[in-house]
């Protein structure tokens, strides 16, 4: 299967995308062995997450609207946010692929949802994170997160992308801001308590 996938994207991406689709993969299957998921898994969604990458907008929307995806004013604009559910229909229907968690890691590493399982955040994280991104300060200490806090990763993950949406003076999807809505929700509920000073007993 791996096989077959890597030579379908030979013909289909260009070989600096491949670069980076690997880098996904490799950081997938770390993250995931890490979490204790299912690296399998994690394999195949980070190999297969950019098959659409570079359809063409036209073929995006069709596809999208076919397969009953709601296609929002955004992704309207800018269907190229659409490659990510394409990609899950491309690796069912050419690869045969029908796990429903794989599919679903496939379809939200670029926007994410709100309640993702721990699959799709791994991928979401790599897709942004993995080594061919660069090496900047910054990255680096998102991914010393990513293996701290799975979900603090997801949410700092979103505010890198939305500060260099926000520099590029691009549209913005909501799902991305609720997102990061959900995750700074979950990780604030796995802080640890502050400990406070009781207060003192007032007796009569």
């Amino acid at each position: 299967m791996r096989d077959q996938v890597l030579t379908w994207l030979a013909d289909n991406v260009p070989a600096s995308r491949l670069q980076h689709i690997l880098g996904v993969e490799e950081m997938s299957v770390e993250l995931a062995d890490f979490y204790h998921l299912d690296v399998e898994k994690a394999a195949q969604a980070g190999l297969m997450h950019d098959l659409a990458k570079y359809f063409k907008p036209n073929l995006l929307l069709q596809m999208a609207r076919d397969e009953g995806i709601e296609v929002d004013p955004v992704c309207e604009s800018t269907p190229h946010l659409l490659h990510a559910d394409v990609s899950a229909i491309v690796a069912r229907d050419k690869f045969g692929i029908r796990d429903e968690a794989v599919l679903e890691a496939i379809a939200l590493h670029t926007l994410g949802r709100p309640g993702m399982s721990e699959l799709s955040c791994v991928v979401f994280i790599a897709d942004t994170l993995e080594p061919g991104r660069g090496n900047t300060p910054e990255l680096e200490a998102l991914r010393q997160v990513s293996q701290q806090d799975l979900h603090k990763a997801v949410w700092l993950t979103c505010d890198y992308c939305l500060k260099f949406l926000l520099d590029s003076r691009c549209l913005i999807h909501p799902r991305t801001i609720s997102t990061r809505n959900w995750a700074v929700n979950l990780s604030s509920q796995k802080a640890p308590p502050v400990n406070r000073p009781i207060d003192p007993v007032v007796s009569f």
